[in-house]
């Protein structure tokens, strides 16, 4: 079973729709034989979500679950929660606004499926595409500006060597989760950079794809404030991260003996 995660603070009404085409896609997922989870974290929502997601969970398939808390943490605490909740071989998590259509989201788990061990998608990988209405060009200019001049921060401070690292679609193994996401401290937005920091010194090998991302409207993780926090968290992440990494489990089974001869 592959699981996919989708965080949430203060969504809004439109997660109704989030949450039907989520369900349509888990359908389409089983006929395939292909058998998908989906997780939705409430991020300590304060608009209602978790009664309105609550109620829709009664009737729903019991592959589709929401993992509630009260207080806001943190998009990085909302993705561990659900990455660790998860009960997928494989596991993905992606906006809930669905920026990332669930064609890219099937093929980051198809990769991992593959062997990769850590997947993430790149908006600034030469294939990638992007779709956005005329009003919000402006928007996506300052966007794209802002995100390079975040990637070469990053690759400055961290040993990151990917050039998208906040893009909302990645994925990775249970075994990597379940090895790595214990180790990770950052709640906020840096959490993404943690993840690819704690992959690099920990010599996990991390496969970019490109994807089809669309803007619908302005978001609120480029304001002034969110950037300097995430500056922030770089700086914390690279004094955590200096000279840690994340140890290779010990074998979980007993080696075979085999019998004697007579």
């Amino acid at each position: 079973m592959t699981s996919l995660v989708l965080p949430a603070y203060n969504p809004g009404p439109l997660v109704v729709q989030t949450w039907d085409a989520v369900c349509r896609f888990l359908a389409e997922r089983a006929a395939a034989f292909d058998p998908w989870e989906a997780v939705f974290v409430l991020d300590g929502c304060s608009d209602g979500t978790d009664d309105l997601l609550a109620r829709l969970a009664e009737t729903a398939s019991p592959r589709l679950r929401v993992v509630s808390y009260p207080k806001n943490r943190g998009k990085g605490h909302a993705v561990r929660t659900g990455l660790l909740a998860a009960r997928g071989a494989f596991r993905v998590f992606t906006d809930v606004d669905l920026a990332y259509p669930f064609a890219d989201v099937v093929r980051v788990a198809e990769s991992l499926k593959a062997g990769a061990d850590v997947v993430v998608a790149s908006r600034a990988h030469r294939e990638s595409q992007v779709t956005l209405p005329v009003g919000v060009l402006g928007y996506a200019f300052r966007r794209h500006l802002q995100s390079r001049a975040f990637g070469a921060v990053t690759r400055l401070l961290l040993p990151v060597a990917q050039h998208d690292t906040q893009a909302g679609l990645k994925g990775m193994t249970a075994a990597t989760a379940e090895r790595v996401l214990p180790a990770l401290r950052c709640d906020g937005f840096g959490f993404d950079c943690e993840l690819l920091t704690a992959c690099s010194r920990s010599g996990i090998p991390v496969a970019e794809l490109p994807v089809h991302v669309r803007y619908d409207t302005t978001a609120s993780t480029t304001g002034f404030r969110t950037t300097l926090r995430m500056l922030r968290e770089l700086w914390q992440i690279r004094r955590w991260w200096r000279n840690r990494s994340v140890p290779i489990p010990a074998p979980s089974a007993e080696p075979i003996r085999l019998p004697r001869a007579a």
